[in-house]
């Protein structure tokens, strides 16, 4: 099986395309919705995680930019600003994924790429503003 992570952009003449539908019935994929923000005819966005043969991804990502949507891949890094990070750990229970954890050797957050969902919690949940987190 071939997994990915990726952000659709909608724009506002598309939003109403039974998309996730498609993923399924047209191509075999399975998906899930991580992040989504979608208007009746205004822009959206979703970031899926979509699971099935490489094949049929392809063929996928090929039908959405046909339909005229905007698919890259999810991109993201978390960074800490060391002169703001007191290592205080109020991103960790905001973090659902698990992507965020406290190593107890150095006392340093760390953040695991492969398990983030992009939800941008630990960066709201931050008290010092250390951690920031970039979806492109």
């Amino acid at each position: 099986m071939y997994s990915k992570k990726i952000v659709i952009r909608y724009g506002a003449g598309i939003v109403d395309k039974p998309i996730a539908y498609s993923l399924v019935k047209d191509f075999g994929l399975a998906f899930n919705i991580m992040r989504a923000r979608i208007s009746p005819r205004r822009e959206g966005v979703m970031v899926l995680d979509l699971t099935g043969t490489k094949k049929n991804f392809d063929r996928a990502i090929s039908y959405l930019r046909e339909l005229g949507l905007n698919v890259e891949p999810l991109s993201k890094s978390v960074t800490r600003n060391i002169d703001r990070c007191v290592h205080c750990g109020s991103c960790l229970g905001f973090c659902s994924a698990g992507a965020l954890y406290i190593d107890n050797n150095s006392m340093e957050i760390i953040f695991d790429a492969e398990k983030c969902s992009g939800c941008e919690m630990c960066v709201k949940a931050c008290p010092t503003r250390a951690m920031t987190i970039n979806l492109l």
